[in-house]
């Protein structure tokens, strides 16, 4: 799978274009007026798109990219305006986003161009990050008067350090895609045209694999960050015990004896 010249599915959406193919699911944001900065309507979309392929038995990994040359130009500046305090406790950005880093699938994001304020808190929510050579990442809420509230404070910290986060976010600059990856904020920088194969050979790649296992993995290493080491311990010992009793371990292991490739159904 190397574009997304394939059946849309889920016509309800408006704001994205949501396919499903080779069990990998792809999200592309969608709103070219506005540079597909997001607003309350388009957050919303988001959150359920996520939520459907994560049900969907036909996907394994997802894929979240941008509209033509941008991948999220940042929040709806008008929408930000209009918002009043208590509104941050209705539909909010870090609840959507909290949602995709915590995704039982892997969230592979191509970052396409401009990732800024939300559109740089979404590729922080993402498991990998793959940036074309055009990519430009950045929190410039500060700029506004207000912080990144998409768990920007908290995620870009994890990965890339608490100095250098600071300066990023107390400064609102941008960095492009090589020093993104210099500082681990990208795992990837490709020419803006293999961007997507990039991405999709990193998902076929993980979908070749035991969902069963990537799903337990995922829960294992996004705990890392929060939990003390005998408790992380506990949890990867508990996780490993379930996977000993699934058949995906019994093909795995016997596969491995019988010197073939592995065919996993997630059971």
């Amino acid at each position: 799978m190397t574009n997304l010249d394939v059946a849309e599915l889920f016509m309800e959406y408006n704001y994205l274009r949501v396919s499903i193919e080779d069990l990998i699911g792809t999200i592309q944001i969608y709103r070219p007026e506005k540079r597909n900065a997001m607003d309350s309507d388009s957050w919303a979309e988001l959150d359920l798109a996520i939520k459907q392929l994560n049900n969907d038995d036909q996907v394994r990994v997802i894929v979240i990219t941008g509209h033509e040359k941008t991948f999220v130009a940042g929040a709806d500046i008008q929408w930000i305006h209009d918002r009043k305090p208590l509104d941050i406790y209705g539909l909010a950005v870090q609840d959507v986003l909290l949602n995709v880093y915590r995704s039982y699938k892997p969230v592979i994001g191509a970052i396409n161009g401009y990732a800024l304020g939300g559109g740089c808190e979404l590729a922080l929510s993402c498991d990998i990050r793959v940036g074309s050579e055009t990519a430009m990442m950045g929190q410039p809420e500060i700029n506004l008067g207000i912080l990144p509230a998409g768990g920007g404070t908290q995620q870009l910290t994890k990965i890339i350090g608490l100095a250098k986060a600071k300066e990023l976010i107390l400064t609102g600059d941008m960095i492009d895609a090589h020093e993104a990856h210099r500082l681990g904020l990208l795992n990837h920088v490709v020419s803006a045209e293999k961007l997507m194969e990039k991405a999709y050979e990193i998902a076929n790649k993980i979908a070749e694999k035991s969902p069963i296992a990537v799903k337990m993995a995922k829960i294992a290493l996004n705990e890392s960050t929060t939990t003390d080491l005998a408790s992380g311990l506990a949890l990867e010992k508990s996780l490993q015990a379930v996977l000993f009793s699934t058949e995906d371990k019994k093909e795995g292991t016997k596969a491995f004896l019988e010197k073939r490739k592995a065919v996993f159904k997630g059971e």
